[in-house]
């Protein structure tokens, strides 16, 4: 930097694209941490906000010992179309970033290190991104307050606060949430660098991950990782994300409207960079051998009934990045070692930032899952919802959901494969890089007869309104969605449309190559809507099913078993005043039961000729449900909520789970009739 010599560090550099940049001195500060306590302003009485995100901890010193220049605003677009004249086309994407002064966005992390890389060899000077440490040292220009305002952001740095459902028409404001991005409008920090809360998040150049408690010299991260820092907030989130201690994240293909980036003038710092050294619980010591046969405890010809068991394993009071507030919406897989592995999401709040996915193990021969650890997350972003499918030959796919920040409604598709028993998981692909509706995962992943995936997604945001399908017929490189730009057809009997008929739905394929679905919502004829599709999701049908609607906190699994029989899990009716659904019993008598039933199918969906309640047909013990509320399971009373997955291991036992408990049982155990009445009185006063 030999020939960039500002006469001192309070005078500007002006390169030549009129790009503006101040010095940064070196010196210590205290990076993290929660200084001051937070306002109810920024709180919302929320545990989980009060100090700060548990990422942000332990504050922990940093020295930065080589001054650098940094641009005093962020990058425009006239700036960054000098690199590429292309982006130009993207100007105004969804209302955003028209003009020639309004920060730069739909820029991927590869986009904005080849920028730099761009301008150092246009002007012979080292620019880059800054480090996450060079960042925040910039944003808190000698502060250790929340903002470098003081405890309080002033209102001209407020852009659209709250947390945004735009772009879905349903739940957003349309066109009133699209603020303008020109740099530079609101208050520079006391070292001169403007937009540092909020306006855009600036991509940094480290791998996100855990702070270490240690003094830190010149950090620059970790030598890899899913997800490439994000620093500075944004519009169209809460107040809470622009501090200067918060700390986001993005995979690095991804590009929205949220995010943009400045530059740094100056040798990157040669520090070693960190390495993850614990691994999560649901990813060590995995056994690789097949489990296959080794199990003797029972007979496949016998009925088997095994549950429930909880396998949400959450401490009390977490609060980051495992919850023990809400624990919902899972995914579960049959690993090719006879493992099963389960995924979740954990969060305060369903539509909050701070949703993240988390998993668990149960190992093959073992009575008891294993403590709950993170999985995956995007950091700050509402990671909204997951699937998990294994394929012959033993690579296990999980799908998720990704948003921009808040919500579920603006969410990108999401894939990492494990051909190791689910230890290790490729990097993130974004199949569909979108932030939009139809791309929210339900756990129903198949491999077709014309050997394609097919994976069911939410199509709305809200409780009505249908399912979305998407298929790959190359292993998950490529995937179309039949049903993209058709309009939401009418749900009744007779009609067609391009849609699944309810939201949440759950799909398998006939012998005769049709796809039958069932979802939630959209009721027909006061029954769970079927669709019916004879030309691979393109058009479908729709018709009652003999089946109640499921409501709030429940949803429906369908599964082709191994043995050739479709099954269905699902509930008598709402969860919070369970209607009764009449069952045949062993003496051949109806009686009256309610909550979670399983039902058999040998005829392709035409008839259900075996429906049982999902419970061990005691007299009576009381069972945690979602979120830890009780229920009293019995003979004829079975868990009244949850979201339903279900796979079937190498020995054909079926693991069905809730959003809290496992259960285990075999075809055998479906086909036999519940015991009467009298008979579990009768046992049960001995």
């Amino acid at each position: 930097m030999s020939n960039l010599k500002p006469a001192n560090s309070n005078e500007t550099f002006t390169n030549s694209l009129r790009m503006k940049f101040k010095q940064v001195s070196a010196g210590t500060y205290t990076r993290g941490g929660c200084h001051t306590p937070l306002s109810p302003e920024l709180s919302e009485d929320k545990p989980h906000l009060l100090n700060g995100d548990f990422d942000e901890h332990p504050a922990h010193p940093v020295t930065i010992t080589q001054p650098f220049y940094l641009g005093i605003y962020q990058v425009t677009n006239i700036e960054y179309e000098y690199f590429d004249p292309d982006h130009r086309s993207l100007r105004g994407k969804l209302g955003f970033s028209n003009d020639d002064d309004e920060a730069v966005v739909f820029v991927d992390w590869h986009q904005a290190a080849a920028f730099c890389r761009w301008l150092s060899t246009k002007e012979n000077l080292p620019y880059r991104l800054p480090t996450e440490a060079e960042w925040e040292y910039a944003c808190r220009a000698g502060s250790q307050i929340h903002y470098h305002t003081g405890d309080q952001l002033p209102d001209v740095f407020h852009k659209n606060i709250g947390e945004s459902w735009y772009p879905d028409p349903a739940r957003s404001d349309g066109e009133s949430e699209v603020v303008p991005l020109t740099v530079g409008q609101t208050l520079a920090n006391e070292w001169g660098f403007y937009d540092m809360h909020g306006n855009v998040e600036e991509w940094c150049s480290d791998w996100y991950g855990p702070y270490q408690e240690e003094v830190q010299t010149d950090p620059v991260g970790y030598a890899e990782g899913n997800y490439r820092v994000t620093r500075g907030g944004s519009h169209s989130t809460k107040l809470y994300y622009l501090r200067s201690a918060n700390r986001s994240g993005a995979v690095p293909e991804d590009q929205h409207w949220l995010i943009g980036f400045r530059v740094v003038i100056g040798e990157f710092p040669s520090t070693e960079p960190q390495v993850i050294s614990k691994r999560p619980l649901w990813a060590t010591a995995i056994k690789q051998e097949s489990g296959k046969g080794e199990r003797q405890d029972f007979n496949p010809d016998q009925p088997y009934f095994d549950g429930p068991k909880k396998y949400v394993q959450i401490p009390e009071g977490s609060i980051g990045p495992l919850f023990s507030n809400h624990n919902h919406v899972p995914a579960i897989v049959s690993c090719p070692n006879g493992d099963l592995l389960a995924i979740w999401y954990s969060c305060v709040s369903e539509r909050g930032r701070e949703l993240n996915v988390v998993g668990s193990r149960l190992r093959f021969g073992q009575q008891e899952w294993e403590p709950a650890e993170a999985f995956w997350g995007v950091p700050d972003r509402n990671n909204h919802a997951s699937a998990l499918w294994c394929d012959e030959v033993g690579k296990i796919y999980h799908f998720n959901g990704l948003s921009v920040a808040a919500t579920w409604g603006p969410l990108a598709l999401v894939m990492r494969t494990s051909e190791d028993n689910g230890a290790t998981w490729s990097r993130p692909k974004l199949v569909h890089p979108e932030h939009t509706l139809r791309h929210m995962p339900i756990e129903s992943v198949f491999r077709a007869q014309d050997r394609s995936i097919v994976l069911a997604c939410d199509a709305v945001t809200g409780g009505n309104g249908g399912t979305a399908l998407h298929i790959s017929r190359d292993n998950g490189q490529n995937w179309v969605d039949p049903g993209e730009g058709q309009l939401t057809p009418t749900f009744e009997t007779g009609q067609r449309g391009h849609w699944i008929a309810g939201i949440h739905a759950s799909v398998v394929q006939l012998t005769d190559g049709r796809l039958m679905a069932f979802g939630r919502g959209n009721t027909i004829e006061g029954k769970m809507p079927m669709s019916i599709s004879e030309d691979m999701g393109q058009t479908w049908s729709y018709q009652p099913s003999r089946f109640p609607v499921v409501s709030g906190g429940q949803r429906c699994v369908l599964l082709r078993l191994k043995e050739g029989p479709i099954f269905l899990a699902s509930f008598t009716g709402d969860r919070k005043d369970p209607a009764p659904m009449l069952i045949t019993d062993a003496s051949g008598q109806q009686r009256e039961v309610r909550g979670m039933f399983a039902a058999l199918s040998l005829d392709e969906g035409q008839t259900w000729p075996h429906i049982r309640l999902v419970s061990d047909d005691g007299s009576g013990r009381e069972i945690e449900t979602m979120d830890g509320r009780p229920f009293t399971m019995s003979f004829d009373n079975a868990e009244p909520s949850g979201y339903l997955s279900v796979c079937q291991s190498a020995d054909n036992l079926i693991h069905l789970i809730t959003s809290q408990q496992h259960y285990t049982f075999n075809l055998a155990w479906l086909t036999t009739p519940g015991p009467p009445e009298s008979e579990v009185r009768s046992c049960h006063s001995r």
